[in-house]
């Protein structure tokens, strides 16, 4: 959500902002709408504030003559008629600022200056690590995986429908294995504090993080009781706090947390519709963070640096890419990709995206600090990321680590979660 100051007193910066985003033509007419809102709700509140002043000033001389025996049936009456109109004015009053929430509800946020303006193309690899294996005679992760029993992409798609799966024996291993791996190193080694939040949550949640009013035909939702399945385990644990002020000493905070998540648009684009690489269910470790806007960069880059941790441990190759504004979530204010290497399709696939929403989801959120004792609230600053998404790890995994007979060597930082140095 946006400031309503930014569209009084500078529009243009809101403009700009979605013309970096390549979204301004598209988005032009809602911003005049706002515009005209703002400008409507300022002048009916002012209406509104005079006609109570007027009343009040109308019942004050209605008590005094009354006192004095003297007569105040004409101001009785336009007492009456005043309030009438208050009631009329805040009638529309209420109508503009609900037209103005809902259009501004749907406006994506600001990127940061240092995100590049444009689209897909204008991303920028900031830094890699690792020697990517050549895809020469590396089969998919599909292949090895059907031939060791590791899923079952046929039996998920019979039992749920396209889009999901089951795992089976060590690959259900491999999925708890990972789960324990990043969970450990999260909260034992990166300070997280480790949740297990629900994985249904309610309309407010989803408002609050920006999953909605927009993305509501993404979301699996529970029409019965208007809740969500959630789409990643920061939308829980962003909400933790809603509605609450967070003592300036807990600041900064960090939370991990294990979730299954659920997006209906899996594979809606047409690609990477073979193997795992595209689910409608998926698992993760998410990390969140609360921080206050001077610290918020900082974190970003200590909460990329803990993501970065899993794929070295794993021994994965990887690349970290800063996206463009045109190519930034809706939400988010600046994100990193971590992208691994899967030599088996021979692609970059994405496994983390690293993400600083500014004060964009505690506005929506109401999540606020308060710096010093007698200084007034301030809304915090929140980060999340992958750390890590399941499938792709599992996917490169399969293929970075794949021997010529099939099998499938373990990394070492796995070996202790599923007690064995290879698959197959």
């Amino acid at each position: 959500m946006h400031d309503l100051k930014l569209v009084r007193e500078r529009p243009e910066v809101l403009r700009e902002a979605m013309r970096r985003r390549g979204a301004l033509e598209a988005l032009a007419p809602q911003l005049d709408r706002c515009e005209t809102l703002e400008k409507d709700r300022r002048l009916l509140q002012q209406a509104v504030d005079e006609r109570k002043a007027a009343r009040n000033a109308s019942s004050q001389e209605v008590a005094r003559r009354k006192k004095a025996g003297e007569p105040a049936d004409d101001l009785i009456a336009q007492g009456r008629a005043l309030g009438e109109e208050i009631a009329r004015l805040d009638r529309e009053l209420a109508d503009a600022q609900h037209e103005l929430d809902d259009i501004l509800a749907r406006i994506p946020n600001v990127t940061l200056p240092d995100v590049p303006e444009g689209g897909e193309e204008c991303n920028v690899i900031v830094r890699s690590w690792g020697e990517p294996r050549p895809s020469d005679g590396v089969r998919p992760h599909w292949e090895i995986a059907a031939a060791q029993g590791l899923f079952d992409i046929e039996r998920g798609a019979k039992v749920s429908g396209s889009g999901f799966v089951v795992y089976r024996g060590r690959g259900a291993r491999l999925v708890r294995a990972l789960m324990n791996l990043f969970l450990d190193s999260h909260a034992g080694e990166h300070g997280y504090e480790e949740v297990w939040p629900p994985a249904v949550v309610n309309r407010a949640s989803m408002t609050g993080t920006g999953q909605l009013p927009k993305m509501e035909d993404d979301a699996y939702r529970i029409a019965e009781d208007d809740l969500f399945l959630i789409p990643t385990a920061e939308v829980p644990v962003t909400n933790l706090y809603r509605g609450e002020e967070i003592p300036a000493a807990m600041l900064p905070m960090g939370f991990c947390a294990y979730s299954p998540c659920f997006r209906r648009e899996a594979g809606a684009a047409g690609k990477d519709t073979r193997g795992i690489l595209r689910m409608h269910q998926f698992d993760k470790v998410e990390l969140v963070r609360y921080c206050t806007p001077e610290d918020s960069a900082a974190q970003l880059e200590l909460l990329l640096g803990h993501a970065e941790a899993m794929l070295r441990r794993l021994g994965l190759p990887y690349r970290v890419k800063l996206l463009a504004a045109g190519d930034t979530g809706f939400s988010s204010a600046k994100t990193y990709d971590l992208e691994a290497w899967a030599p088996g399709v021979g692609a970059w696939l994405e496994v983390s995206s690293c993400s600083t929403f500014t004060d964009f989801q505690a506005r929506r959120a109401n999540i606020k600090y308060r710096p010093a004792p007698r200084e007034g609230l301030r809304l915090v600053h929140t980060l999340n990321g992958s750390g890590l998404a399941f499938p792709r790890v599992m996917a490169t995994l399969l293929e970075h680590y794949q021997q010529a007979d099939g099998s499938v060597l373990v990394p070492d930082a796995l070996r202790p979660y599923l007690g064995t140095d290879r698959l197959g």
